[in-house]
């Protein structure tokens, strides 16, 4: 089976490091776009847990999964 391109980790955990350290701190005296920015990190974060869920699924099924660094991908066909 062809394997299956799911985002490298690395891009949620750069994408938290930026919305935690730098975004969170800008809007802090903004109560309402600091709620906004919390659940877009609770968003976040549970999307990390759902693609190691779907990572654990295809292993469990013996479907390969390719992790991506962009879209720009080039196959070896």
């Amino acid at each position: 089976m062809e394997q299956i391109p799911l985002p490298s980790p690395i891009h949620y955990e750069l994408i938290l490091q930026l919305l935690e350290r730098q975004t969170m701190s800008a809007v802090n005296n903004n109560p309402e776009l600091r709620y906004q920015v919390n659940q877009l990190i609770i968003t976040l974060r549970k999307a990390v847990v759902q693609q190691k869920h779907l990572e654990e699924s295809c292993q469990g099924s013996s479907v390969p999964v390719e992790h991506r660094w962009s879209i720009n991908h080039q196959t070896n066909s």
